[in-house]
C-alpha cells in the first residue's frame, strides 16, 4: 500500500510539472483564435471534426515528444537547439504571414475554403498548419522532449514517464479541443472587431515566440546564456 501511494504520490508530481511546463506554451485558448482565423468560411460541421483531429494530432505529438523524442533526435544526430531554430522560423515565418494578411485576401480565403471541405483537404488541414506549428509548435515539442529527458532512468522512473506523458498529453489535447470546438460561439459573443484585435495580437505574439525560439536555439548554440 505504501509503494502504491508513493507511486501516485510521484505521478501526481511529475504530472503537475508536466502540466505547468506544457499549457503556457501550447496556449490552448491563443492557438484558438489563431484556429478561428485560419478556418473562416468553413462549415461548423468541419470544424468540429478539424477540432477533434487538432486534439489528437497534439496528443500523438506531445506524448511522442516526451517518450521517444529523445531517441529520435539521438538517431539523427540532431540537438535541441537545431529543432528550437528550424521550427522557429517556421512559427516565426506563420506569424508574419498572418500579421500582414489584409482582410480582403482573408475574404478571398473565406469563399475558397467553402468549395474545399473534402475528408482530405481537412485531415491536411488539421495537421498543418493548425495542429503544428499552430498549435503544438517547436516550443512545445522541445519542452515535452527535456521533459522526457529528465523523467528517464530506472524501471520504475520509466513505467512513471509512460503514465505521465499519456496522462498529461490527454489534459492538454482535452482543454486544446474544448477552446477550439468552442472559438465559434465566443467569437460572435465578441463580435467582428474584437476577433479581429484578438487574431492580430496572437499573430504577433506567435511571431514573437517564434523569434524567441531561434533565439533560444542560437544562444545555446554559441554558448549565450538567453534573458
Amino acid at each position: 500500500m505504501q509503494g502504491v501511494i508513493h507511486y501516485v504520490s510521484h505521478l501526481g508530481t511529475a504530472t503537475f510539472l508536466a502540466l505547468a511546463a506544457l499549457l503556457p506554451i501550447v496556449n490552448p485558448i491563443g492557438s484558438a483564435a489563431l484556429f478561428l482565423a485560419l478556418t473562416q468560411g468553413e462549415p461548423a460541421s468541419s470544424r468540429q471534426i478539424l477540432a477533434r483531429k487538432i486534439a489528437f494530432n497534439s496528443f500523438v505529438l506531445l506524448a511522442g515528444s516526451v517518450l521517444i523524442g529523445t531517441y529520435v533526435l539521438r538517431f539523427f544526430g540532431i540537438s535541441i537547439p537545431v529543432v528550437q531554430i528550424g521550427g522557429g522560423l517556421v512559427v516565426l515565418a506563420t506569424g508574419w504571414s498572418m500579421l500582414n494578411q489584409k482582410e480582403g485576401e482573408i475574404k478571398a480565403d473565406v469563399h475558397q475554403s467553402e468549395c474545399s471541405t473534402s475528408p482530405d483537404a481537412i485531415s491536411e488541414q488539421a495537421f498543418y498548419p493548425l495542429t503544428l506549428p499552430v498549435t503544438v509548435g517547436p516550443g512545445s515539442i522541445s519542452v515535452a522532449i527535456t521533459l522526457g529527458a529528465n523523467l528517464h532512468g530506472g524501471q520504475f522512473n520509466r513505467a512513471l514517464l509512460i503514465v505521465d506523458a499519456l496522462l498529461a498529453s490527454a489534459i492538454v489535447a482535452g482543454l486544446v479541443f474544448l477552446c477550439d470546438r468552442y472559438a465559434e460561439p465566443l467569437s460572435r459573443k465578441m463580435g467582428r472587431a474584437g476577433m479581429n484585435i484578438t487574431v492580430r495580437l496572437c499573430s504577433f505574439l506567435l511571431l514573437c515566440i517564434g523569434v524567441q525560439i531561434v533565439w533560444n536555439g542560437a544562444s545555446s548554440l554559441i554558448g549565450v546564456r538567453p534573458h
